[in-house]
């Protein structure tokens, strides 16, 4: 059926999204500007890949992406935080550090172009009840719908959505989440307080690091088996935007998430379709309708958002 197939594929299109917007509502919730998200979930991407394809270990693969996405995530904070540095070219930086990196390391690693060898089987993270959605799948609607829409994911899929809550909690229902919020509003009245600013941005910046590897992972263990040159695609970029246009709110970034993910797991469909008067539909147009939405809400919506008031801020 055409609409289960679609829901579900937006899930699972969804999925890294959510991971990369959670990473950067943590970070900014705590003033820092993290423009390198894109080049944290390459990086992340490339070190399950590597690990994988070198070790044939699941485990491995999962703590190398989460390694260097917390280690690109400390030296962005170093940049940042111990330093007063620019955000903004710090997390730039972040981002051609790993395109470039990737790329040599794959070629000197595994000399085929830049791409890793695919991963086995052993270490892809598969459905976690196939059997099940397979016979649900079988009933009408009702079945179609709870058997592949809600039942047929990998547990990346569904650990996405169960922190979207979960880090609401933590920002709005401990004490935590309230000095890191703080800290992103006013980081001299937390100092004054007697906490620290550095640490409370570190720990941000290290649970932002091990999101944005869970999101590079997702890429090569559960969709391609198969790290390739600039595989993220732009996604980082795509999730920055929905974190703005849902106002730095998880809820409000997952169903942006949600809605980029339902544009591109419709482009992937309509690839080869042909309208009534247009004809057929070139691929590129399709392609590009995703990229095309992130650039219409920032423009409309960025104005009316409200960022933290210490976003960008060097504090001394």
């Amino acid at each position: 059926m055409f609409i289960p197939d679609l829901l579900a594929s937006t899930m699972r299109v969804s999925t890294p999204l959510i991971f990369c917007a959670l990473a950067g509502l943590l970070s900014e919730r705590s003033g820092v500007v993290d423009i390198g998200l894109e080049g944290k979930m390459l990086a992340g991407a490339f070190a399950a890949g590597a690990a994988g394809a070198a070790t044939g270990s699941l485990p491995l693969a999962l703590l190398a992406a989460l390694g260097i996405g917390m280690v690109l995530s400390w030296m962005h904070g170093l940049a940042c935080v111990s330093f007063p540095g620019d955000q903004v070219v710090s997390g730039v930086a972040i981002n051609i550090i790993a395109a470039g990196l990737t790329m040599v390391l794959g070629i000197a690693w595994f000399a085929q172009g830049g791409q890793t060898p695919p991963v086995s089987d052993a270490v892809r993270i598969k459905a976690l009840w196939p059997e099940l959605s397979a016979a649900l799948s079988q009933w009408h609607v009702v079945g179609a719908y709870l058997g592949h829409v809600l039942l047929g994911h990998d547990a990346l899929v569904y650990l996405a959505f169960v922190l979207v809550p979960c880090i609401w909690w933590l920002l709005w229902r401990t004490r935590f989440g309230l000095r890191l919020r703080a800290v992103g509003e006013n980081p001299h009245m937390v100092a004054v307080a007697g906490v620290s600013v550095r640490r409370l941005r570190y720990a941000a910046l290290t649970m932002n690091g091990m999101l944005c590897g869970l999101a590079g992972c997702y890429l090569v263990l559960v969709q391609s088996a198969v790290f390739s040159h600039n595989m993220t695609a732009g996604r980082g970029f795509m999730a920055l935007a929905a974190l703005i246009f849902g106002r730095w709110q998880p809820s409000n970034a997952l169903w942006a998430c949600l809605l980029f993910g339902f544009l591109d797991a419709t482009a992937i469909r309509l690839q080869g379709a042909s309208l009534p008067v247009f004809g057929e539909i070139p691929v590129q147009a399709i392609q590009a309708l995703p990229y095309l939405l992130t650039v219409v809400l920032l423009a409309g919506f960025i104005g009316k958002a409200i960022a933290p008031r210490a976003l960008g801020k060097p504090y001394l």
